[in-house]
Order: C-alpha cells, then sequence, then structure tokens
C-alpha cells in the first residue's frame, strides 16, 4: 500500500516508538506544554492516534516559569516483560528521569531520576538488567554516547557511566537508541544539529559495552542537501520492526514553506521510512538513504487523515494543550464551547498565561471561532513562543467592542489594524493560511472583513529559534471571554 509522508503532521518532534501486544507505541517532546510527552497508538506504522499523554500531574514534570524549548526533550518509550517505560530529559531541571505504567491508557507513575547527564535518555532491556544511555562527553571533552547500568526499580546506578561510541564525525551527537537484532548490538544515533544538517547515524558492536564500528555508508538517513525538496530536517530516529518483519525508522523531519523558501513553521513532524538489511549485517534505509514523500510498502490499509478538529469532534485532555502548568480555575472546558478568565499574564512572558492550544498541521488551513468577549484582549493566536505570535483579537471598551491583528516578531511589535465593530455580541474571527502567509478577517453582522496579512517565516524555526512549531491557541487577557463554534479546517 502507498503512503504519504509525514504520517504525524505538526508539531511533534523526536518521536521514539515500541511495540506492544502487537501494536505500536510512540511517544514525542513536549518542550514547555502541558500535559507533556504526547503518545499515539497505531496497527500498521502510519495510521497514528494520539490516546493522551504520559506527563499528566503537576508532580511529574517542572514547568514553572521555563523558557520556551525549555522542559521535555526527547523522550523514548520501551515495552519490558508487561510495563511500558518513557524516560526523557527536562533540560531546564537537567534531569534525566523515567516514569512507568502497567495501563497503556491509565496513569504513569511519579519520576525515578536517574543521575546521569547529558540529553536524549534511553533505556535498553536485557535478561533484567536495564542499561541507561544518553549523550555526554569523554575524558577529552569529545561527544560520545554514554551508558551504565542502572536498577530499574530506583534508578540507581550499578555501574560506572563509560562512553561506548563517539559518532560518525558530525556535530551534536545525541538520541541514542539500543538494539539487539541477529545477536549484534545496533547502536543509533543523531549527528549534524536538528536542522538542515540533521542526520541518522549508527555502529554495531558483539558486545553491548563496545567496541563499537561505525557503518561505512554513514549517515544511513539524511534528506540534507536534498534539493529542490520540501522535506527537511530528517533525523532523530527511532528502529522498530513491523509484524510482518519487515523493518522501519521513525524519524523526525520538517517541511519547508516553499522549494526555494528555508523556513519551516509548523515544527518537526513524524516521518516513516523503510529499512532493509543486508546480507553483510547492515541495514540501508529508503531508497537512497533519504526520506521520501510517498512510499509503497507491504500492508493491506488506508492511510486516514483528519481534516475537521472542532471542540465536539476532541478532546481536551488529548489533542488541546496548555503553556507550562495551568490555572485550571481558569477554563471551564464543555463539549461545544470553551470560557476563558484572563489573568494579567500576557502571551508575551514565560509564564502560563490563560491560553489552550491545538497544533497547526497542514501550511492550508482555515480558523474560525465565535468570540463573546468581556475582556481587556481575548481572541486566536498563532503562537510560536512569547517573542514570535500573531493575535487576532477582541478588546472590550467604553464603546463596545473593537478587533485587531497584532503581530510580534522579536524586538518588533506591530498592530496592522485596529476597527470597532457594530456587533460587539458574538464575532466570528477567521483566519485562512496557506504555506507563506496567514490571512485575518472578522464577521461583522453579515458582512465578512478582511483585516490584514503576515508571513508564515516570521514565526519560523529560522527566525524564532527553539524547537517547537505553530500552535493554535484560544486566549484571554484580564476578563472574561466565551468562544463557540471552534473550526479548524485542513
Amino acid at each position: 500500500m502507498r503512503y504519504q509522508n509525514p504520517v504525524v503532521k505538526g508539531f511533534y518532534p523526536d518521536p521514539s516508538v515500541c511495540a506492544a501486544n502487537g501494536k505500536s507505541y510512540l511517544v514525542c517532546s513536549s518542550f514547555q506544554f502541558f500535559p507533556g510527552v504526547p503518545l499515539f497508538e497505531s496497527t500498521d506504522l502510519v495510521n497514528w492516534t494520539q490516546i493522551g499523554h504520559v506527563l499528566t500531574r503537576k508532580s511529574q514534570v517542572m514547568l514553572e516559569n521555563i523558557n520556551s524549548s525549555g522542559g521535555v526533550f526527547a523522550p523514548t518509550i520501551r515495552f519490558y516483560k508487561g510495563r511500558f517505560y518513557m524516560v526523557t530529559n527536562n533540560n531546564t531541571t537537567q534531569e534525566n528521569f523515567y516514569v512507568y505504567t502497567d495501563d497503556i491508557y491509565g496513569e504513569w507513575s511519579d519520576p525515578i531520576v536517574v543521575d546521569q547527564g547529558g540529553i536524549d535518555p534511553s533505556l535498553y532491556f536485557e535478561e533484567d538488567r536495564c542499561y541507561f544511555i544518553s549523550n555526554g562527553n569523554d575524558e577529552n571533552g569529545k561527544g560520545c554516547v554514554m551508558q551504565c547500568e542502572i536498577e530499574i526499580e530506583t534508578g540507581k546506578k550499578l555501574t560506572e557511566t563509560k562512553p561506548i561510541w563517539g559518532g560518525s564525525g558530525g556535530r551534536y551527537l545525541e538520541s541514542p537508541h539500543m538494539y539487539s537484532i541477529n545477536g549484534m548490538y545496533y547502536l543509533m544515533a543523531a549527528e549534524g544539529g536538528t536542522e538542515y544538517g540533521h542526520m541518522v547515524t549508527y555502529a554495531r558492536s558483539e558486545n553491548i559495552w563496545g567496541p563499537f564500528e561505525s557503518y561505512p555508508g554513514n549517515p544511513v538517513l539524511t534528506n540534507r542537501n536534498k534539493a529542490p525538496y520540501i522535506i527537511q530536517g530528517i533525523g532523530h530516529g527511532d528502529l522498530i520492526q513491523a509484524q510482518d518483519g519487515n523493518w522501519y525508522i521513525l524519524s523526525l523531519g520538517f517541511r519547508q514553506i516553499g522549494v526555494w523558501m528555508p523556513y519551516h513553521h509548523l515544527g518537526r513532524e513524524v516521518f516513516l521510512t523503510p529499512v532493509r538489511f543486508g546480507e553483510d549485517g547492515w541495514f540501508r534505509a529508503g531508497h537512497d538513504g533519504t526520506c521520501d514523500e510517498f512510499y509503497e510498502i507491504p500492508g493491506d490499509f488506508v492511510q486516514k487523515e483528519q481534516k475537521l478538529y472542532t471542540f465536539e469532534n476532541t478532546d481536551f485532555n488529548r489533542e488541546w494543550c496548555y503553556l507550562r502548568h495551568p490555572h485550571m480555575e481558569n477554563y471551564r472546558l464543555e463539549s461545544d464551547k470553551v470560557t476563558l478568565t484572563g489573568t494579567d499574564i500576557t502571551l508575551n512572558e514565560p509564564k502560563s498565561p490563560t491560553f489552550l492550544g491545538i497544533r497547526q498541521r497542514d501550511f492550508d488551513m482555515e480558523l474560525s471561532v465565535d468570540v463573546i468577549c468581556d475582556a481587556k484582549e481575548a481572541g486566536v493566536t498563532a503562537y510560536m513562543n512569547e517573542d514570535e505570535h500573531y493575535e487576532i483579537g477582541l478588546s472590550k471598551t467604553e464603546n463596545g467592542v473593537e478587533v485587531f491583528v497584532h503581530l510580534h516578531i522579536g524586538d518588533a511589535e506591530c498592530e496592522k489594524c485596529r476597527i470597532a465593530l457594530d456587533d460587539n455580541q458574538k464575532v466570528t474571527l477567521l483566519i485562512k493560511s496557506d504555506a507563506c502567509n496567514y490571512h485575518y478577517y472578522v464577521k461583522d453582522g453579515e458582512k465578512t472583513v478582511y483585516l490584514a496579512s503576515a508571513r508564515t517565516k516570521y514565526l519560523s524555526s529560522e527566525v524564532s529559534g527553539g524547537f517547537t512549531g505553530v500552535v493554535l491557541g484560544l486566549y484571554a487577557v484580564e476578563g472574561k471571554a466565551c468562544f463557540e463554534n471552534f473550526c479548524c479546517r485542513y
């Protein structure tokens, strides 16, 4: 059957995958957003359904006043003897920790901290032993993959941390994952940085402690210098064997906004690439070591894609998210409407404003929502971080309600328009986007009025920095606002 990449669209970076009970489970990074670590399920590796999050309680992760793109980095999910484990790094507190559950649809444990540095931690289980792996530096200060054995019940180190592989020569060696396949240990990692030079590399050994021999054809998977091509940044992969015995890499990548426009604002997404093992025991990925948009793979399935997101067909505990730990007394979430009570915290601060967001999943999008505003400010934001975001919103004034379009790009702020409305009760806000622009409208009575446009590239990672993507957020500041008839269509 034929499928199209990406298989999970929007800001869902750093995928990790494991197989259990005839299904596959995938987790992604969440950084400053809460709940943390989105969790997906699949039966074919192509169609993924979000079933919840891993970090759902304040006690599991510290997110207070952290910077954007801080917080939860690069989780790994593993399944061993009936139990699921998710290990990750809080880059703000510089802690590596893991949680576990026996019920993938239920709650996860409180965190167990491991006293080993580095980021992108991973676990490998074998014969009731557990190995903890992360990136780090060797005695000469050179980047390497580090490993120790731990007691899984407590996180206590049972051995010293030792360097086991120095990578293939690329910068930012990270994302180590260990596998045992056909009597050999395979250690896969990412190099080159999670940008246009990103790549997947690997090595193998007969012993889990090494020495590891690098794959002669490294990188095994990369889209660096593949142009003109929309898919870039392929890397940070995890290897999995499907039920039919075939192998695949699930990796992150991103779609730039045009062939000759090297900007991306949707975030890093999840891509699926077929893998084949040769008679020499080395594996190759894709047709030519790159990730393509389309592949034909074995299986009887149809790729399905959700094109419409509403309050009614989404779950506030699943697709939606908050900025850092929310103050839930300011949120009233009902099946068909949302009421937000805004505080004096704005979108410009690394705190927790009254904000309820859903990830933007494609370039071409139409969003509409009815808003009843009794606040200083309320509306919809295309939010990259506290320094880069665009708003279409309403302000309650002495004379009624005004609608505005506001752009915040680094140190520059611009109000592109502000007009008074004839109908100051329920107002419909509209956003239409393509790859290069957001277009803003308001429905004033029976009239649909064009307000302004703004370029997407100023919300891109190339401008903003960091590791997130655009989240479409409903927000309120200093007062109450009611949102109804939310509709986001792709």
